[in-house]
């Protein structure tokens, strides 16, 4: 994984130039916070996550909450099941990281997002 300080998302897509960037999907973008990270005692970018946040629980967000990051808007959609490459980067990861890999969201509106830009709940669920 490539760390990038500033970046953009497209809406209906995803991470511009991300190779897992589909429009139309649930699965646009990945974040995953920092706290879960350091718990885990894994770096930024470890697990394919795209954005990593600090100070935000994202796995306490609800499908629909919407978040501001910079000039882009996610809405939540799902938690990220981990997958076997989990156990790939260290044996046992995938079970150790279950209910903890972060947040599939959609991209509704693009923008540039910058490394430090704060992170808005503007919407919750329900």
């Amino acid at each position: 994984m490539e760390r990038l300080f500033t970046a953009e998302l497209v809406a209906d897509v995803g991470l511009a130039g991300c190779a897992h960037a589909r429009a139309g999907t649930d699965r646009q973008v990945l974040i995953i916070d920092k706290e879960t990270l350091d718990a885990l005692e894994l770096p930024p970018g470890t697990i394919r996550e795209n954005i990593t946040t600090e100070g935000i629980n994202v796995n306490g967000l609800e499908p629909g909450d919407r978040l501001r990051i910079g000039e882009a808007v996610l809405q939540i959609a799902m938690p990220c099941t981990p997958c076997s490459l989990m156990d790939k980067i260290r044996p046992g990861l995938r079970k150790e990281i279950r209910g903890r890999r972060g947040m599939l969201c959609r991209v509704l509106r693009g923008g540039m997002i910058h490394t430090g830009d704060a992170i808005e709940k503007v919407a919750t669920a329900g």
